[in-house]
């Protein structure tokens, strides 16, 4: 017969022994970190949920605007902007303003403001934070001249005092869909950028939805991580004309 110590002893051990070895088969797997280095926060003021341009009137106005004046935008008109674009518009933060597949939400959108063209915003690299309805700042400088060049010389790029640059990671929505996820993260970058249509034309503002780009070049000069794909740059600016 075992002595009891002995039996209680080995006993001991066998489980610390399956304990940790559960540690290493249940363990989550490791996932790529996508990582910015961000210089600090900017709270938005509170968007408007009634205009007085109708929905009507905007679709009829709508037309794709590649000059711009000179005259800022104010803080209080980029955060109506970017609220259009991917805003919370539900209770608990579920909802938001354009539709996503399976609430699955893959588009990152990025904001490029140039040197004294925002009142209240310093020139650099902003990342938008929907849950807070907030700006991250990412790089300081004025970014219009190389993000124009990565957009095959497009000039009105350059010109506007802010450009939306709209970013996907496909695999938010692709880990549920598989392939065909990627025709639905296009989907929705589409409804961002009507909504930022006609949110601009009720503003009193023009912007034009720019897709011609080297993706590589725009990752580069916005230091975006490597998952985070351009789909759009949308200049957006007071018309000259």
């Amino acid at each position: 017969m075992l002595d009891w110590k002995v039996y209680t002893v080995s006993a001991a051990l066998i489980i610390a022994a399956l304990l940790v070895t559960s540690l290493f088969w249940f363990a989550p797997g490791e996932r790529e970190v996508e990582t910015e280095e961000a210089e600090g926060f900017q709270d938005l003021p509170s968007p408007e949920t009634e205009g007085e341009m109708s929905v009507e009137k905007a679709i009829a106005r709508r037309r794709s605007i590649r000059s711009y004046s000179e005259e800022p935008l104010t803080l209080e008109q980029v955060s109506q902007l970017l609220w259009s674009a991917q805003g919370i518009t539900g209770p608990g933060g579920e909802k938001r303003a354009a539709p996503s597949a399976g609430m699955t939400y893959p588009l990152e959108l990025y904001l490029v403001v140039g040197s004294e063209e925002v009142q209240g915003l310093d020139n650099g690299l902003y990342h938008y934070i929907p849950e807070g309805h907030e700006l991250e700042k990412v790089l300081t400088g004025d970014l219009r001249k190389e993000l124009a060049d990565a957009a095959l010389d497009q000039e009105w790029v350059e010109e506007a005092p802010v450009d939306i640059v709209v970013t996907a990671i496909y695999s938010r929505t692709t880990n549920r869909y598989g392939e065909r996820g990627r025709r639905y993260v296009h989907m929705e970058a589409g409804h961002v950028g009507q909504n930022l249509y006609l949110q601009s034309e009720s503003l009193g503002l023009g912007m034009v939805v720019v897709g011609a780009f080297d993706d590589g070049n725009v990752q580069e000069v916005l230091n975006l991580p490597k998952k985070r794909k351009p789909l759009y740059i949308i200049p957006i600016g007071h018309p000259s004309e």
